[in-house]
This record gives C-alpha cells, structure tokens and sequence, in this order.
C-alpha cells in the first residue's frame, strides 16, 4: 500500500514537472527577443573596462549601439587605432573621428600660491578632509590636494606635483570618469582636448579677497570677457565661465589681461610627460600650472 502510494505520487510529480517543463520551453519559445550575434563578437573585440568613457554603460552597451548604427568605433577611448579598425571591419562600417576628451582640474592653487589657515591631521584622504571641515586651504573652493583622483585612476594617468596639485597626463587619460567622482570638490570635469580655453578656478570669492586667498584665483574682473567674442565668456558669482556649450569662438586673446593668470590657453600637443604650462601670477614666481 505504502509503495503504490509513493509509486502515484512519484508519477504524478513527474507529470506535473513534465507539463511545466512545456510550458516553459513554449513560452521561452513565443517571448524570447532575438539578439544580435554580432553584439557578442562586437564585445570580444571591446577592452572589457567598462569604464564609461564612451557614453554608454559599459563596453555591452557600447556594442549594442555600435551594431545599431548609433556610435562609431572610434568612440571607444581605451582602445589603438588597429582596434578600432578590428571594430570597423568587423561590423562594415567606418572607423569614425572621436576629440580626444580627457579630465581637467579647475583649480591651480597650489601650495605655493594658495594659503593655508591650519593643518590638517585626520585621515589622509580629500574626502575625510573635506567632511572635517574642508583641509587645511584657506580657500573653501580649492583642491585638497590629499590624491583622491591619483588612487581611483586605473590608468595611472594622474599623478601630484611639488605643489600638491594633481598633474593629468593627456596621453594616458581615458576620460573614465572615476577622479571626476573622486572629487570631493567637484574639480574635475571631462573636456575634449579641442577646447584650450580653462578657468582654472572655481573660487565665488571677488576682488582682492580672492586673490588675499590664493595668487592665482579667478578675481572676477571681467577682463576676460571683455577681451573676447561676445557672450564666449560670462562672469557669474564672481568667476569667469567659458560659454564651451554655445559654440562660440575663443581664442588666447582672453588670457592676456587676466591679472592672476587663473585664464590660461592649454594646447597639450607642445607639452611631453614630464612638462607642465607655465605662467607668472601677479607678484610671485609659479611653475606650476597643471595640464588637466
């Protein structure tokens, strides 16, 4: 009695199993999306990073734009030009043009230029030093200079300087993101390499104030904008903005009046690993102007 009662449900459990196991395999038939193969094969041809450079959430959704005609290849910054054309040939498409973007620091006081009003002695980190009331810069505004953004770069592409300013190296960086993240301060930002016009800057103090904090702060004088196309550069809160999004004309006229050198025009083909632009704030010698 006991082994026909098992005998039946045994039976009975492998019809039910068996009936949903249909099912399943049906409606996996009538709902399943098709899939591009070539997204696979796309992808094997992709760095794998997944760093986001591109625009997309990873390298996934890099390739499923790719086959879709939404992207070029040469929209992937982690990869050579042998690559990109693997990518091209591969999918039957061009290769493309992509600007070179790469990350830029929007602050050049470094200690030599900017004062400090104490030390700080916590956790040797930008983003504890921000939390614990800002580091040790008088400028509420400035880089922390503690090498968040140096630590979280993958590629080794940033490294500090004498002045305990970060230093990008525009041949290394890939535009991934992490030090604009890192930041504490919201310093970094992504920038094609086309745009040589940078406030290196971020101070909402004015006048005299600004430039008592730090040598080579942004006074918000307007000579700046005075001196180049209109509405290329607007003084907002004190501090001058390149109007980058307006597709307006700048030039390095705009630099020449500025009277701290926060202004500068950055061409990153005349500059190798180990040189850094220069210029001379108002009342102090400084080489230490950072290619970001």
């Amino acid at each position: 009695m006991e082994l026909d009662t098992i005998l039946k449900a045994g039976a009975v459990l492998g019809g039910l199993g068996f009936a949903f196991g249909g099912l399943i395999a049906a409606a996996n038939r009538r709902l399943k999306v098709w899939e591009d193969p070539r997204i696979n094969a796309t992808v094997d041809l992709l760095p794998g990073t997944n760093c986001g450079a591109c625009g997309s959430p990873g390298c996934r959704g890099f390739a499923e734009r790719l086959v879709a005609g939404e992207a070029e290849p040469a929209g992937c910054t982690q990869v050579d030009e042998e690559q990109v054309t693997a990518v091209a040939e591969y999918l039957g498409v061009d290769a493309g043009e992509a600007v070179k973007r790469i990350a830029r620091l929007l602050c050049a006081g470094g200690t030599d230029v900017a004062k400090h009003h104490g030390d700080y002695t916590g956790a040797k980190t930008c983003a504890s030093a921000a939390a614990a009331g800002g580091g040790a810069k008088a400028c509420s505004w400035g880089c922390i200079g503690l090498a968040d953004c140096a630590v979280v770069c993958d590629y080794d592409a940033i490294h500090m300087n004498q002045f305990g300013l970060p230093v990008v190296d525009p041949a290394k960086c890939t535009a991934c993101n992490d030090c604009v993240v890192a930041c504490p301060k919201d310093l970094f930002v992504i920038m094609p390499v086309d745009q040589p016009l940078l406030v290196q800057c971020k101070s909402l103090m004015e006048g005299e104030a600004a430039e008592e904090t730090c040598k080579v702060a942004c006074t918000g004088c307007g000579k700046c904008a005075m001196d180049s196309d209109p509405d290329a550069i607007s003084i907002i809160d004190g501090l001058a903005v390149v109007n980058y999004d307006q597709g307006v004309h700048v030039s390095p006229k705009a630099t020449e009046r500025c009277p701290t050198g926060a202004i500068k025009w950055i061409e990153w083909e005349q500059f190798t690993d180990t040189q850094l632009p220069s210029f001379t704030p108002k009342g102090a010698e400084h080489k230490g102007a950072i290619k970001v």
